[in-house]
This record gives C-alpha cells, structure tokens and sequence, in this order.
C-alpha cells in the first residue's frame, strides 16, 4: 500500500520534513486560531477583552485534555500495531477511541458550562472582565465534540500518510477563522463571542473532512465496526497521559500566571502574559507540529524492531530541532516590538509590560523544542510513564517551584524569569532520560 510505502523509505533529512513540514505548517496555523482571536480582539474591543481570552484558557485545556491524551497515545498505540502487521486490529481500535472521544467530548461540554460560572467568580475580577470571560467560553463550548474530532483526526492523517490532507484542513480552518472574526467582529458587531464562534467553526473543517476521508477504506487507517478492547483504551491513556498532563498543568500553570500578575500590575498585566504567551506558543507548535510529524516514524520503527533507522531519524531531529532554536531566538529579539504592537499601542501600558517580557522569555526558546522532543519521543516508543514524568516536571513541577520562589525574591521581573529557569530544568531531566533510556530503544 502507497502509505504504508513512505515508512520503507531511508531515514534522510529529506524524507522526514516530508512528514514533518506538513505537521509544522498545520500546528503553526493551529496556534494562529488563538493568536487571530487575540488580533481582532485586541484592536476592536480592547485589551481587557484580550486578557478574557487568557483567564477562559484553562477551562479550555481542561475539556480537551482527555482528548489530547486519546489522540496522541492512541495514535502510538494504534502505529505499533500496523508497524506488527496488525492492520484490522488496529482500524478496529482506532474507531472504538474515536468514538470514546465524541463521548467525552459531551461530558466536557456539560461539565464545562456547570464550572464556568463558580471559577470566574473566585477571580476577584471585575464585572466588566468576568463578562467577557462568560460570553467568549460560553460560545466555545458550544464546539467542543468537533474541536475533540480535530485534535484526533489531525493526527492520524497524518498517521496515514496523509499529512499534507491535514495541512490544508489546518489552512483552510485557518483562513476562515481570520474571515469569520473579521466578519463577526468588524462588521456584524459581535465583540468577543464572534471569535469564539469563528474559532469553533475554524477548528469544525478538520472535524468534518476526517470524517469523510476516514469513512473511505482505501485509506491506511479507516472505520470499521469498532470493537471494546479495555486494554487498548488503558494503553491509549498510559502513554499519552503526558500530553494529558501538559494540558492539565498549563491551564494550572496559566492560572498561577495571571493570578500573580493581578497581584503584582493588575489586569493589564493578564493582557502582557496573554501577548507573551502567543509568542511562545507559536515557537512551541514548530517543536510540536515537528513532534507530531515523525511520532508514526518512530513508533513503525519501533514496532518493526528497525534501530538503524531510529537511531538515524533520531540523531537528525536533534539537530533541526537545535538549529529551529537558534533561529527563533535570534527573530524573537528583533522582532519583539513589533510583535507586540501588533495587539498594544506604544502608549498602553501593556505594551512597556510586554516588550520586556518577551526580551526575558527569548531565553526558553534555547531549551523548549528539546524537551517537547523529547516527551513526544518516549510517548511513540510506547513509554507513557516516562513521558508522563518529564511533560509533568517541566510543566507544572518546575514551573510552580519558579513561579512561588521567582517573583517573591525578584518581583514582576521573576514573573518572566520563571518560564526560562523552568525549562532549563526541564533540559537537565531530558538529557538525563535520554541517556538513561538509550540502550534499550538504540536510538
């Protein structure tokens, strides 16, 4: 079969950005959705309404969590199997997690609108802002099963050797998401449930493509009649339980963000976090679009026994992951004013607050792509526990030892400090697991 081909290929630089530079693509456009909201809301409505959108997030991480657990373990899982030649068990497998997923996402939606108003409440904010918060959440969680629907079916097209299909759903989602907050913004008067509506509506055209594309037996992956096996959900959670884990301790991680911000400089320092935080989290998507794309590689050599070429995909991902990181520090510091005039004028406040964050938090770029590798890495050898415990330290152990000790010693400044300091020790407990975990995978 011709996707089942492209894993028989040499391991070049080459073959592996033809899975992987799709994958970028898409999760950069995928963290446009968030940074497209913020644009269009910064400059309509106003900064206040731009920090809603970051004091809304966790909530957010919270629904999608068991899905980005689902998807990412489950797409391990279900590779091994193919790489064993295990073909229907593991189509059978992948429709009985797809359908897991719509289960959930129900649950979450529900669970969702019943949490919303008892966490706005204990935020201490203002009438104004906790409005906001109401009505943008209120809307998007009125996505929640397509958007489960999307972080799967992303990644196993990508598992089926169709990578660049789900590149042009992210692309496509992308560009109607920018129409529709345009639309609902500038022209229907909306304000902030527009863009949630048209993030919802952006992240639906993966939803609906893979459901196509997936009901058609000619691709590698496709529905059957599912069949409940207990263990291939257990394996599923176990080994992306990291990427779980991520989800769960950032909406945590943002929460101690912006409660410390409001301590120390008030809302507008929530509206700095929030620019801060999409400059982050567009370096973080090449890391883990890069992750996402040679994930099926690793688990198919791995299942197929192959150490030769997982030693060399390896090797090779560890120097383009060096070389993303050099350039994204270098662009960040040049770029950093214009950034972030891009959602604040030179003279709001927020935009002294969030030019010197950035210049502080550059510093985390020199680390970040090697430790999402490295989660990403151990989670498609089918070694969730290990995954589980580095996505785990970096972002919530570390992070909460650097935001309780930083800021106390060092103020708003140790507010930006916190993320860079966290992820160094990230690097170290990275370092030491690959090492430790090296002879028994040969990479």
């Amino acid at each position: 079969m011709e996707d089942q081909n492209a894993y028989s290929k040499p391991v070049t630089l080459k073959h592996i950005l033809k899975f992987a530079v799709p994958t970028i693509a898409m999760s950069v456009f995928m963290s446009f959705y968030t940074m497209v909201d913020g644009l269009f809301v910064s400059n309509l409505i106003g900064t206040d309404a731009l920090s809603a959108i970051n004091l809304t997030a966790p909530i957010i991480q919270l629904v999608t969590a068991i899905s980005t657990m689902l998807a990412t373990g489950g797409s391990a899982v279900i590779m091994k199997k193919m790489g064993e030649k295990k073909a229907e068990e593991a189509r059978e497998d992948f429709t009985f997690l797809i359908l897991v997923n719509v289960v959930v996402g129900f649950a979450m939606c529900g669970l969702g609108y019943v949490a919303m108003d008892s966490f706005f409440a204990g935020m201490n904010l203002s009438l104004e802002m906790a409005g906001y918060c109401r009505e943008y959440l209120s809307r998007y969680l009125l996505f929640t099963v397509p958007i489960l629907l999307m972080n799967n079916f992303t990644l196993y097209m990508i598992a089926s050797g169709k990578a660049t299909l789900s590149l042009v759903c992210s692309v496509a989602g992308g560009v109607l998401n920018m129409i529709l907050d345009y639309v609902f913004i500038a022209w229907l008067d909306t304000g902030i449930s527009g863009a949630a509506i048209a993030t919802g509506m952006g992240y639906s055209v993966t939803a609906v493509v893979g459901v196509v594309v997936f009901s058609r037996r000619k691709s590698l992956l496709h529905f059957r009649k599912p069949v409940f096996r207990l263990r291939v959900l257990f394996r599923a959670a176990s080994n992306g339980c990291s990427e779980m884990a991520t989800a769960l301790v950032t909406g945590i991680i943002t929460m101690m963000f912006n409660w410390t911000m409001l301590t120390y400089v008030g809302e507008n320092g929530v509206a700095a976090v929030t620019i801060i935080m999409y400059v982050l989290m567009f370096v973080s998507s090449l890391y883990t679009g890069y992750s996402y794309g040679v994930a099926p590689m690793v688990s198919f050599y791995y299942g197929e026994q192959n150490q030769e070429k997982l030693k060399k995909l390896v090797a090779i991902s560890l120097k383009v992951i060096g070389g993303i990181s050099i350039v994204t520090v270098i662009a960040s510091l040049v770029f950093t004013r214009p950034l972030v005039s891009v959602f604040a004028r030179e003279d709001n406040p927020v935009y002294a607050l969030a030019v010197t964050g950035n210049q502080i938090c550059t510093i985390a770029l020199f680390f970040l792509g090697f430790n999402i590798f490295a989660s990403g890495m151990f989670t498609a050898l089918s070694n969730g526990i290990v995954s589980a415990i580095l996505a785990f330290s970096r972002s919530f152990v570390f992070m909460l030892i650097t935001m309780l000790v930083l800021p106390a010693l060092l103020g708003v400044k140790g507010i930006w400090l916190a993320t860079p300091v966290a992820e160094f020790m990230a690097l170290v407990l990275s370092a030491g697991m690959f090492l430790k975990y090296r002879r028994r995978y040969q990479y």
